[in-house]
Order: structure tokens, then C-alpha cells, then sequence
């Protein structure tokens, strides 16, 4: 009997696609890793590069318990409440209280950790214009587009992923 063209489903060119793609998100990481080892691991500002995550999230999702955050993020609770505290301590974030539960808190952003989440995400993209600088506006339309849709395809995959490695 011939080999089979398909491994799980995919052919041998597209599992050939997706391990050059597989490279090349590697390599991705890499250089995000790389350049956030240049990036000092504390700001300007004293507060940890990570800790900027938690200030993102807060933004984006709204005001939320810590757990709620360990888990958004993949972050054990003890970081993300050390990492709060001092977005609290700066005055980025604030402790407010639980409309559904008094003994427990919320975090949320200030009207400083917006102004600071607002002046670094221009920074970021001010860095990201000069990346794709030389690319023609069609490319990088193109690569945003592509970004999104394996993005939403990751997302789209992460529940059948856990319930794959629950024996695991």
C-alpha cells in the first residue's frame, strides 16, 4: 500500500507550508525575545516590562480580579499581583471594590496608566512604521490581515487544544 499523502488531515505540502511557517514564527518570537532583552527589563518609569501586560489587559478587557488576570494572561497569581502592586504604587493602576463581592477587589486603569499605555503604544508604533517603512502600503495592509486571521485561527483552536492535553 502507498503511503498516505495526508498526515491527520493535511498533505504533505501543507504540513511542508506550515513547518516553513513554523520557522518563520520561531524566528518572530526570537527577535520580539531579543528585542526585549535590549529594551531595559525595567522602564524609565521603574516598572517592569511585563507588568505592562496586566495595564494592556485592564484597558482592553476593563476592570478585573487578579485571578481573572492570572488566568487571561497564563500567569501564575503571584506575579500578576506583584506586577499590580506596583502598577499601583505609580499610580497606574487602582484597587477598587467589587460591586458583586466587598471582600474582594478590582484592578483598574488610572487617567495616568492610560496617558502611559497611550504614549507607549505610540512608541511601538512609531518602531513598527520604521520596520515596514519601505514595504508598499498594499504589503502591510496584507500582512495585518494575515496577522488577524492566524490570530483568530489560533484563538479558534485553543479550546480543542485543552481538551486534547487534558490526559497529558
Amino acid at each position: 500500500m502507498a503511503p498516505s499523502l495526508r498526515e491527520e488531515g493535511s498533505t504533505k505540502a501543507e504540513l511542508g507550508l506550515a513547518d516553513e511557517l513554523g520557522v518563520q514564527l520561531v524566528r518572530l518570537m526570537r527577535m520580539i525575545y531579543k528585542g526585549r532583552s535590549i529594551v531595559a527589563k525595567q522602564g524609565p518609569d521603574g516598572i517592569e516590562r511585563s507588568a505592562y501586560s496586566i495595564l494592556f489587559h485592564l484597558i482592553h478587557e476593563g476592570p478585573q480580579r487578579t485571578s481573572k488576570l492570572a488566568e487571561s494572561l497564563y500567569a501564575e497569581i503571584s506575579t500578576i499581583s506583584r506586577q499590580s502592586s506596583s502598577l499601583v504604587q505609580h499610580g497606574l493602576v487602582e484597587r477598587l471594590a467589587d460591586p458583586e463581592d466587598g471582600r474582594a477587589c478590582l484592578l483598574a486603569p488610572t487617567t495616568e496608566g492610560l496617558r502611559v499605555f497611550e504614549e507607549n503604544r505610540k512608541q511601538r508604533n512609531k518602531w513598527l512604521a520604521a520596520v515596514v517603512a519601505d514595504w508598499p502600503h498594499e504589503d502591510r495592509r496584507t500582512l495585518t490581515r494575515l496577522l488577524d486571521r492566524l490570530n483568530s485561527g489560533i484563538e479558534a483552536q485553543m479550546p480543542q487544544m485543552a481538551d486534547e492535553n487534558k490526559g497529558l
